[in-house]
């Protein structure tokens, strides 16, 4: 008798532990922004158990091997173009780790001033860059965010910087 316990018992918490598994499998919720069509989130929620990757800052590789290096015209230009290449070098790196843009939760964007507008972010610049990756048709998910200008990255050339967390689901 006690045998047959146990054993409905385990039976019982296997039951339970795969429809636990089974219910985070409905994966990551995604809050957005009140009354806005903005492509970022205000908050996103992960369940326990799922796995979390982090990337590290990405920067623009090179897109023109025959400028210098220390110009920016070697990393695709300006902002828009170096966003482009550092998101497509993320969503690379994300593949090989079993990722998708998709699945991508959070985001920091370091951009430094572009003397081409004043000293200031090309906030624009990045935006037309990001929207080709996220938030545009067929592509509805997109991640918490955050967007900094900052003095200067490691190479002068250089007008962005992304890193991102993903969730595998």
């Amino acid at each position: 008798m006690q045998k047959r316990l146990i054993q409905f018992l385990l039976l019982l918490i296997m039951l339970f532990s795969s429809s636990v598994f089974a219910s985070t499998a409905d994966k990551v919720i995604r809050h957005r922004i009140p009354n806005s069509d903005f492509p970022i989130l205000e908050a996103v929620e992960v369940p326990a158990g799922l796995p979390i990757v982090y990337l590290s800052g990405q920067v623009p590789t090179v897109q023109d091997a025959s400028k210098p290096k220390d110009s920016p015209l070697a990393y695709g230009g300006d902002t828009k173009g170096q966003t482009i290449a550092v998101l497509k070098s993320i969503e690379k790196i994300l593949e090989k780790h079993g990722l998708c843009m998709g699945d991508v939760i959070k985001m920091q964007v370091f951009l430094v001033a572009d003397p081409a507008k004043g000293n200031r972010m090309d906030f624009d610049g990045f935006m037309e860059g990001y929207r080709q990756f996220f938030g545009a048709p067929g592509k509805p998910r997109f991640p918490v965010r955050s967007t900094f200008q900052v003095a200067g990255l490691v190479n002068p050339a250089w007008f962005v910087e992304i890193e991102v967390v993903a969730v595998k689901q």
